[in-house]
């Protein structure tokens, strides 16, 4: 198994790994494996490969091992894929931490009418687990590259669920932040900066980043948590609500979370349509702000009751490649962009068709440290 984001960054502070070495092995790991994965639109080998020298050079390698100020890199090494052809824009934060971009990954081709598919380089992006199963999207390519450990780290966005589907469904951990947080091109304020990881101390790394916000220390007492499996509108399969109700369970009976019942039933608005009229130039957006507004209202009552809110991540198994017919893949998801709270897909277990499921988990607005801290202890108590 290729080293995490944090085993390379010591490892190369440490002076036990040389930069050009970690990425000349990712390197090839993409050169292997993407013609049947098809996670990449661009593969940077030259470019990475002289950051890599670079950065050996800088941290004093070539210039004897003498610590210097530099070794404080706290990416140093570590190789990631940036989303798209243009996803080195966001990449500022992460390249002065010392991480070195190998590519560009795969999203939607013009024209697709949903957002669950890649567009690589050589052709539709697959499923690691199943080629026939799409991995989700948009960030697709993101999702496998990091399923697949061709990367620890890929940078997403998610405007309706576009880092924590292809998360769930390719078994990764995927956090969406905070509207607002971090900057954003999109105009409606709904899509955000997020990460794809293999671990949540990974994901927990990039925020850092991101952030420059320290992550609390020590081990948090059961955070309090409220479950609801269809936000009161979504209608999921029965078999992605099993598997993050069971995810969920683990969590409790190892201490991680305390689940609470609420007062009332948990009951949003759909925000299918109001999502849509806020994407959509020239349409009447009244209506969406009464459904933003009142679902804020609701998520509010939640919030003054729990910490978190628990959901499945999706409400259907991966799809196969010629669609998901009439459901949306993103009607556990798009609430949250809607009212802009951050959320974390975490890793569930596996369904009957070979495929990963993911436990959804939100917490109030600027607390993407505590769905962090929730999601470290998930894998520390449980191995999930």
């Amino acid at each position: 198994m290729p080293l995490s984001a944090g085993e390379i960054a010591a490892g190369v502070r440490a002076r036990e790994l040389r930069v050009v070495d970690v990425v000349a092995a990712a390197l090839e790991r993409i050169e292997r494996a993407d013609p049947e994965l098809c996670a990449f639109v661009e593969v940077w080998h030259e470019e990475a490969l002289r950051r890599a020298d670079e950065l050996d050079a800088l941290l004093g390698r070539r210039a004897g091992d003498v610590p210097r100020k530099e070794d404080a890199l706290p990416l140093a090494g570590v190789p990631i894929a940036v989303k798209g052809r243009h996803g080195l824009r966001a990449a500022g934060p992460l390249l002065a931490a010392g991480c070195v971009a190998v590519g560009a990954t795969s999203v939607p081709g013009p024209g697709t009418p949903w957002q669950t598919w890649g567009l690589g380089a050589r052709g539709r992006t697959v499923n690691p687990w199943r080629t026939d199963r799409t991995p989700g999207g948009s960030s697709a390519g993101a999702a496998v590259a990091v399923a697949a450990g061709l990367v620890p780290l890929a940078t997403g966005s998610d405007g309706a669920g576009s880092v924590r589907i292809p998360a769930a469904w390719c078994g990764v951990t995927g956090l969406k932040t905070t509207a607002g947080r971090l900057p954003s091109a999109d105009r409606t304020g709904l899509a955000v900066q997020g990460v794809l990881a293999r671990s949540a101390s990974d994901a927990a790394s990039w925020w850092r980043v991101v952030s420059q916000e320290p992550m609390p220390t020590g081990t948090p007492s059961p955070v309090t948590a409220v479950w609801s499996s269809d936000l009161g509108f979504a209608g999921p399969d029965p078999e992605p609500v099993a598997l993050a109700r069971a995810a969920l369970e683990r969590l409790e009976a190892a201490g991680v979370v305390r689940l609470v019942r609420p007062r009332a039933p948990l009951r949003l608005m759909d925000p299918g349509p109001a999502w849509l009229a806020l994407r959509t130039r020239g349409a009447d957006s009244g209506e969406a702000h009464r459904v933003r507004a009142e679902n804020d209202r609701r998520l509010a009552g939640v919030f003054a009751e729990a910490e978190l809110l628990l959901t499945p991540t999706t409400p259907t198994a991966p799809h196969g490649h010629d669609g998901p017919g009439d459901r949306y893949s993103t009607s556990l998801t798009w609430a949250f962009n809607l009212s802009g709270h951050p959320a974390l897909s975490l890793p569930a277990g596996f369904g009957g068709d070979g495929c990963p499921a993911g436990l959804h988990l939100v917490a109030p607005h600027g607390r993407e440290a505590l769905l962090l801290a929730v999601a470290r202890e998930a894998e520390v108590r449980t191995g999930s």
